[in-house]
């Protein structure tokens, strides 16, 4: 797909004023910065949070703009850098990151880059907060906010930026429960004779069941569609087991796995989220992902789970955004899985369209796990 020759290039965003989504004409980016890098967009994987800013739900353009390009999970390959770039040559793979610092000198997390962290909730997030996204032909970035990535791993490297919504829960897991003595010996995995429970098979829940696997977790999938399906089959294909909770009440469930150490929530649904709660075990950790739209309230069992959490030792983790550190985990993870179930990994990713495609994509009914855009290369 070559630039447009006026420059611009094709690009798919949202008109929040008109309430519209169209293939745009945006500009093309040239470098004006010494640290920058130009890259091409060689794929951009579509996620729930794309679907959701093309209802108008949220999503801002930046102020300069009446449209906000889309896209935030992005591979693309570098064909031009700034004079002061050290990291990245011409050729090189890489993955962007998704947040960008908030202006304000006292917020300790931005100045460390940290980020995700953000104490003031000034920052900006490409694709979805008031900077343009990566569903375009090319994007200029800064060395700082791109991801090497092995050429070995070009064809599913688009998972990157889901996985680290995993990466970043985990290492926050580790953190919560150094109250306990969870350090294996021998050599284990560190999640070696613990059992982990992911509700949800949707990418985030799929990729967090692989990145749990390979840590020595004994690992659950609790998801509403019964068997057979393409999501249970490639969950039971990794080694980890898959259960209906339309099919198994959860108590169940709760005899099957046993003690659960760790929940590890990928499905934004809160009804049921809040009803597996209450088979967390002792000292157990239990780990938010998901973002559920505005629903009328549900009835919860607060006095129940309020005695389960203190007399139970349990955490309550809320995580969203990433660091370079869950990237960088994220990138060597996906090496792991793709030698050790490569034919399931690559299921992860269910079909692949050209840009024009945006209207069925974006706004058709979701199918499959996940869908991409291929633009370049």
């Amino acid at each position: 797909m070559a630039p447009m020759n006026n420059g611009t290039m094709k690009a798919v965003g949202v008109l929040p004023e008109k309430k519209e989504v169209a293939l745009l004409q945006h500009p093309t980016p040239h470098i004006t910065a010494p640290t920058e890098v130009k890259v091409r967009t060689l794929e951009v994987g579509i996620c729930g949070t794309d679907r959701e800013i093309c209802t108008f739900a949220y999503g801002w353009p930046p102020t300069d703009s009446e449209y906000l390009v889309l896209g935030h999970e992005a591979l693309g390959e570098v064909i031009e850098v700034g004079p002061r770039v050290t990291t990245f040559k011409p050729g090189d793979l890489v993955v962007p990151t998704v947040r960008r610092p908030c202006p304000h000198a006292h917020c300790i997390s931005c100045r460390d880059g940290r980020q995700d962290f953000c104490f003031t909730g000034d920052f900006t997030e490409r694709g979805i907060n008031s900077v343009h996204g990566y569903m375009t032909e090319f994007f200029v970035e800064d060395e700082a906010y791109l991801n090497a990535v092995p050429p070995g791993l070009k064809d599913v490297a688009v998972l990157v930026e889901p996985l680290t919504v995993a990466e970043k829960a985990l290492a926050q897991l580790w953190q919560v429960q150094r109250r306990l003595n969870w350090a294996p010996g021998n050599g284990d995995l560190p999640g070696a004779g613990k059992t982990a429970v992911v509700l949800g098979a949707g990418p985030v829940g799929i990729l967090g069941a692989m990145a749990l696997m390979v840590r020595g977790f004994r690992t659950w999938v609790y998801n509403r569609s019964p068997e057979p399906n393409p999501k249970a089959d490639l969950v039971n294909s990794i080694g980890a087991k898959y259960v209906s909770f339309e099919k198994v009440p959860l108590a169940e469930f709760a005899k099957m796995t046993g003690p659960i150490d760790v929940v590890y929530e990928a499905v934004g649904v809160a009804k049921i989220t809040f009803e597996v709660m209450k088979i967390l075990g002792l000292n157990g950790a239990f780990i938010f992902t998901g973002i559920p739209p505005e629903k009328p309230a549900i009835p919860v069992e607060a006095d129940t789970l309020m005695r389960r959490i203190v007399l139970m030792n349990q955490a309550i983790i809320g995580t969203v955004n990433a660091d370079r550190t869950a990237f960088e985990d994220a990138i060597r993870d996906l090496g792991l899985f793709q030698r050790r179930w490569p034919d399931s990994l690559r299921k992860v990713i269910s079909g692949r369209h050209p840009l024009e495609n945006y209207r069925e994509v974006l706004l058709g009914k979701a199918t499959g796990i996940k869908q991409v855009f291929t633009i370049g290369g």
